[in-house]
């Protein structure tokens, strides 16, 4: 006989892991499905020769704490720890790299002083910038891509030299065709509310400076998380290598079938994987918000970590690393120091260095051998840093529809997905190609997920 209370939850990444993890707390039972031998979605680290490298994500961005939150409940708070001084981010420009102007919000300047002294923009583009406390706020409320928006805002020049490599970017997407609205929404928010972003931004409280920067990360990489979160689950209750091939409804209830054949009865489902495979499970117990979930673009990325010796590189390396604008066509998408971000992620006298390819920008990167990747990745970055040295080792990631693309109209297609499946009581989805892109985002939603899993069961069951 099912328990009543019991739930399955589709999908490994960190929002089943939270799902999971949230209703664990609850004292609820669950069993976890995940189709690969391993846990942990687009979290991966690596120990290489003294190296920490992180294939994946490397941050958990403190502004949003539930990631932070989630760290210090596993125990690993005290192994937290924030970037390394200095707290320095370039962009690429005319084959040169420039400091993002300090006192700015995504590159938004909230000062004036240091955004005229940077030589990122032109002093046109300067003057096109500044005239946006001048421009009309929009009257229309419907969503619009981040790239429409920063140029009806401020011009072409920080739509390409912000906006694109900087907003867009972070999330390997096409900056014309981002949603604004799903993936900054306080850009929208504060033009309707104060008709400008410059004087919002300059007139408003300013938070007192951080001395742990933006980011923090874990010694041994994000996988720490990972395997913190594993340990704190029943073994019992996490079946690895075990894909799930369909969801049924018989009653007031849910059978969940692997590709092996079993059935597992449930009261409750969770479906945590990426909105293509949602779609795929979806198909037969709700149709229509599997059609949706059908829509939603995803983009794939690979990541090139590249260990030399200190000599063999010239730039001092200050800083976290550097975006590069389509415009550069370098082939990559950005470049980071990472023995310069994180503490102890190289052993003395060598570096760390990570580059981003692929994304919308190039989405035939995923396909490249290793040694085009690792090649393209040497000459974008190295005529920027000075590399005269063959690399000690380098690593290839490759990362197959990883990235799901919040375009225009995201929001809408969401509603649409939840008002389908609030005909089918008891079926939830979570997950990175839904409500949020970003770790501490996905454990927010995973964790709402499980509470209104809880809710729900407590008002079936009484």
């Amino acid at each position: 006989m099912i328990d009543e209370r019991q739930v399955i939850v589709i999908g490994g990444g960190i929002a089943g892991l939270a799902t999971a993890y949230e209703l664990h707390q609850r004292q609820i039972p669950f069993t976890l499905l995940e189709a690969n031998q391993r846990v942990g979605g687009v979290i991966l680290s690596e120990e290489v020769d003294g190296f920490t490298l992180d294939g994946g994500p490397d941050a958990l961005l403190i502004q949003k704490p539930d990631g932070i939150k989630l760290c210090e409940e596993l125990g690993l708070g005290p192994r937290l720890v924030p970037t390394k001084m200095p707290r320095i981010a370039y962009v690429q420009r005319g084959g040169r790299l420039h400091a993002l102007p300090q006192a700015s919000v995504l590159g938004i300047p909230t000062e004036w002083g240091p955004f005229i002294k940077s030589r990122l923009f032109s002093w046109p583009g300067k003057i096109r910038m500044g005239t946006e406390m001048f421009r009309p706020r929009r009257t229309s409320t419907g969503d619009e891509s981040i790239g429409d928006f920063m140029r009806r805002r401020f011009g072409n020049e920080a739509t390409d030299y912000l906006a694109e490599p900087l907003l867009a970017g972070i999330h390997a997407g096409d900056v014309d065709s981002l949603s604004i609205r799903a993936l900054f929404p306080r850009f929208p928010e504060t033009e309707a509310r104060a008709g400008s972003l410059l004087r919002a931004f300059r007139s408003g409280p300013k938070p007192p400076p951080s001395k742990d920067g933006a980011f923090k990360s874990l010694p041994g990489g994000l996988s720490e998380m990972v395997r913190a979160l594993e340990a704190a689950l029943p073994a019992d209750s996490i079946r690895k290598a075990t894909a799930a091939a369909g969801i049924q409804r018989l009653g007031t209830h849910f059978v969940v079938r692997t590709a092996s054949g079993d059935a597992l009865p449930a009261r409750a489902v969770v479906v945590a994987t990426p909105a293509f495979a949602s779609a795929w499970l979806l198909r037969d117990v709700a149709p229509d918000a599997a059609r949706t979930c059908g829509e939603i673009p995803y983009a794939s990325a690979v990541t090139v970590s590249m260990a030399f010796r200190r000599d063999a590189i010239a730039d001092p390396l200050k800083g976290s690393g550097f975006v590069v604008p389509r415009a550069e066509n370098t082939g990559i998408l950005a470049g980071s120091y990472l023995s310069s971000k994180w503490p102890n992620r190289a052993p003395e006298g060598s570096v760390l260095l990570r580059a981003f390819l692929g994304g919308a920008r190039d989405p035939d990167a995923i396909a490249k051998s290793d040694a085009e990747v690792v090649k393209t990745a040497l000459n974008a970055m190295g005529p920027l840093i000075g590399i005269t040295g063959e690399p000690l080792f380098t690593r290839v990631f490759r990362w197959e529809r990883a990235n799901a693309q919040h375009n225009v109209g995201h929001l809408d297609r969401v509603a649409a997905i939840e008002r389908a499946i609030s005909g089918c009581p008891g079926l939830y989805v979570t997950g990175s190609g839904f409500r949020g892109v970003g770790i501490p985002d996905c454990v927010a939603d995973g964790r709402a997920t499980a509470r209104q899993v809880s809710a729900w069961l407590g008002s079936s069951v009484s």
